[in-house]
């Protein structure tokens, strides 16, 4: 009976020994950098800080975005607090009478002036 433990014993150790140095060298494989999953890993690794700095850049861009056009809707705001100012000073003005718009208006008319070519251009064209 011991016999037959002692063989069942040391089956079982060579089995476990077996078993560690085929773990073993699927650990190899796997962390090898070049094609397993080590090199994946690094791969994966490097393609994290890309994206960090990227994000860093574009965090800095919003930035700069924003604090420029705050700076643009504060102009906007200005330059439509002064516009509402001049639409308001344009009410206090006494109204135009007809006979004034209608003299402005042959005032603004354009007019053109046609040039007729004198006739000694006109024969040495011929």
């Amino acid at each position: 009976m011991n016999l037959i433990a002692d063989f069942l014993l040391a089956a079982g150790a060579f089995a476990t020994a077996l078993y560690c140095f085929v773990l073993a060298r699927r650990l190899k494989r796997f962390t090898t950098l070049e094609t397993g999953m080590g090199g994946a890993i690094a791969v994966l690794s490097a393609q994290v800080d890309d994206m960090t700095k990227a994000l860093e850049k574009a965090r800095s861009s919003a930035n700069s975005s924003s604090s420029s056009l705050e700076d643009q809707v504060r102009r906007a705001e200005a330059a439509s607090a002064r516009l509402d100012l001049m639409l308001a000073s344009l009410h206090d003005l006494p109204p135009e009478t007809e006979s004034q718009n209608e003299a402005d208006a042959e005032d603004r008319r354009l007019r053109f002036v046609r040039r007729r070519p004198e006739r000694s251009t006109l024969r040495a064209a011929e």
